[in-house]
């Protein structure tokens, strides 16, 4: 354990989502399990990739919404001459050990991978493009200078009339911060989120373990927004999950998403944090109204993509045609 987390730090792509942090948060997460592979090379450990098999629930709907999520990509130590034998056979094994058990594969490249295509089609998966948002926060003039009037306006506006943000005490504050993440999955961004021992077990694992933060804005002690973030010193932060009650609370001049974004940001930049990473911003070609949220805190766009395969075709047609019957039916 203590040769992956060192692994991890000395790799100049390595970040908390391949760290032993994120395999204890899976594992303590209802209906996810963490999946492992590794490669060493003379008791020396030279390849890692770690990945969530996540499920929605037990029987049928669990086998119709599983899937295996590769956050952030594989860790390939960088002088050996043979990093796509390496990573070819880490991925060949990833595949026979999960295939059967996950209808799609999925990983969400979150640095250039491009190198290892071939392998990648060699193995039945599919480049699409994803766009994302990276922040330089090792300069704090260039984090001030990208960030858009407006938003600095909202984030002075917002202090002064009387939010604050805060860390959470309790696991109440926690879920009420998830009771606003939940809606606004439910009727706005339409997506699965965890179940709340996610939540709980990254509350309780980053007061003993420092590789995270949750902010939350509170505004006469009520819980009105809030933000998930793990990281890794020297390294990167990533913006999981933030919601924030603003259409509620903009009459008062308070902006609940933009506080505690910039918070986080504010955190990366005084706390030795290179990169914000906000962790997408959709598909190039089309409208997406989070991407507008999120540009306007600066930053550089990068296309890095997601890597797909298909692991069991009729199940996922079936699971595909299903998801959108029901989007169809709640419209109507």
């Amino acid at each position: 354990m203590d040769r992956w987390e060192a692994f991890v730090e000395a790799h100049p792509h390595g970040s908390v989502l391949q760290s032993r942090f994120l395999y204890d948060l899976f594992e303590a997460t209802r209906n996810f399990e963490p999946v492992m592979v590794y490669c060493t090379e003379n008791d020396e450990l030279v390849g890692i990739v770690l990945s969530v098999l996540i499920r929605e629930a037990d029987g049928i709907k669990g086998l119709f919404s599983s899937r295996l999520v590769v956050y952030g990509g594989p860790l390939i130590s960088m002088e050996h001459p043979e990093r796509s034998e390496i990573f070819s056979l880490m991925l060949r094994n990833l595949i026979h050990l999960t295939q059967r058990k996950a209808i799609f594969t999925q990983l969400r490249a979150s640095f250039d991978l491009s190198g290892f295509d071939k392998i990648f089609t060699g193995s039945g998966f599919h480049w699409y493009p994803r766009l994302n948002l990276l922040i330089n926060t090792s300069d704090p003039d260039q984090v001030l200078s990208g960030m858009s009037a407006a938003r600095m306006r909202q984030v002075r506006k917002s202090l002064r009339n009387g939010a604050t943000v805060v860390e959470p005490d309790s696991l109440r504050q926690i879920h009420d911060f998830y009771e606003i993440l939940r809606k606004l999955y439910r009727e706005r961004i339409k997506k699965p989120l965890p179940d709340l021992s996610f939540f709980e077990a990254f509350y309780n694992k980053v007061r003993h373990d420092k590789k995270g933060k949750i902010f939350l804005v509170l505004y006469e002690e009520k819980v009105i927004g809030g933000i998930l973030c793990p990281f890794m010193v020297n390294k990167a932060m990533f913006e999981w999950y933030v919601c924030g009650l603003d259409e509620k609370y903009k009459s008062r001049g308070i902006y609940p998403s933009v506080l505690t974004t910039w918070a986080a940001i504010d955190f990366a930049v005084g706390n030795n944090i290179r990169i914000f990473d906000f962790m997408g911003l959709g598909k190039p070609d089309i409208k997406y109204g989070v991407r507008d949220f999120k540009l306007k805190f600066g930053g550089q766009v990068v296309n890095y993509g997601r890597y797909i395969r298909i692991n069991r075709p009729v199940l996922y047609w079936i699971s595909e045609l299903g998801y959108n019957l029901l989007a169809l039916f709640k419209k109507i």
